[in-house]
C-alpha cells in the first residue's frame, strides 16, 4: 500500500511562491512516474506537472510552463512542486499523484493509481 501526503499549500498574493511537497511512504515503493494535479471549485481535475521517477523527465502543462518546477529526492521518496509567479487562476487543490505502469502518458490522470489527499492553494488579487 502506498501513501501520499502533500505539504505546503496555503493563501498567497499575486506574484508571490510556494513549495509544494509530496511524501511518499509504503513497503515497495518504486513508481514510474510522479506527478501534480489540480481541482478547481467546478472545474475537472487538471494536470499540472510530471517527473520521471527513473530520469528525472519533466512534463507540464503550457499554462505553468516558466513557473512552476518539478523535482524529486529519490532517496526520500519525495516530489516538489515550486510555484513561482503565482497567478489567481492558480487557485485550486493540488494533488500528488504516483504511476507505477511502465507505459503511460504523463498527462492522463487515468495512469495514476496512488493519490494524495490534496493541499489547498489561494492565489489573491
Amino acid at each position: 500500500q502506498v501513501q501520499l501526503v502533500e505539504s505546503g499549500g496555503g493563501l498567497v498574493h499575486t506574484g508571490g511562491s510556494l513549495r509544494l511537497s509530496c511524501a511518499a511512504s509504503g513497503r515497495t515503493f518504486s513508481p514510474y512516474v510522479m506527478g501534480w494535479f489540480r481541482q478547481a471549485p467546478g472545474k475537472q481535475r487538471e494536470f499540472v506537472a510530471a517527473i520521471s521517477w527513473s530520469d528525472g523527465r519533466t512534463y507540464y502543462t503550457d499554462s505553468v510552463k516558466g513557473r512552476f518546477t518539478i523535482s524529486r529526492d529519490n532517496a526520500k521518496n519525495t516530489v516538489y512542486l515550486q510555484m513561482n509567479s503565482l497567478k489567481p487562476e492558480d487557485t485550486a487543490v493540488y494533488y500528488c499523484a504516483a504511476g507505477d505502469s511502465r507505459y503511460y502518458t504523463p498527462d492522463n490522470k487515468y495512469d495514476y493509481g496512488y493519490w494524495g489527499q490534496g493541499t489547498q492553494v489561494t492565489v489573491s488579487s
